[in-house]
């Protein structure tokens, strides 16, 4: 059992299904990442895909692949640490990394079903994690105050 300063037990905030839930969805989005690659590679060479376009789709997945793993760091780092300026953080990226996932669902060159199963997923996991983190946040608060 912890201890704090004043020689009370340590009351632990942190989530562990939030805990589990952002290794989960780092686990899917490495997934996605691979599936979604091969997926515009296929596309590229299969349908007319323009360069322009398909270089802005490939930079918008290296942008999300980016923040995703940003978002996973200051999430598990704000969580153990029940820290919540790192959480609200990852409550912006989160929110960032949802919008580049509407991106590829609705508004890319080319859409294909896997596109869709793929990005409902993840902003399945994305809608999850946001009240998971928002009732760890709301844990925080409430103990600090």
């Amino acid at each position: 059992m912890a201890i704090n300063r004043a020689g009370k037990p340590a009351v632990v905030m942190s989530s562990v299904p939030f805990q589990l839930l952002l290794y989960l969805t780092a686990f899917y989005f490495l997934l996605y990442f691979l599936c979604t690659l091969c997926i515009t590679i296929y596309k590229s060479h299969v349908l007319t895909y323009p360069d322009d376009l398909l270089s802005q789709d490939l930079g918008l997945l290296v942008s999300m692949a980016a923040l995703e793993l940003l978002r996973f760091y200051f999430g598990v780092k704000g969580n153990l640490q029940e820290k919540e300026g790192y959480l609200w953080a990852n409550l912006v990226m989160t929110v960032g990394t949802a919008m580049l996932s509407v991106y590829f669902l609705v508004w890319q060159t080319y859409v294909m079903r896997a596109d869709i199963i793929l990005n409902c997923v993840l902003l399945c996991l994305y809608s999850l994690g946001g009240v998971l983190e928002l009732v760890t946040l709301a844990r925080f608060t409430s103990i600090y105050s």
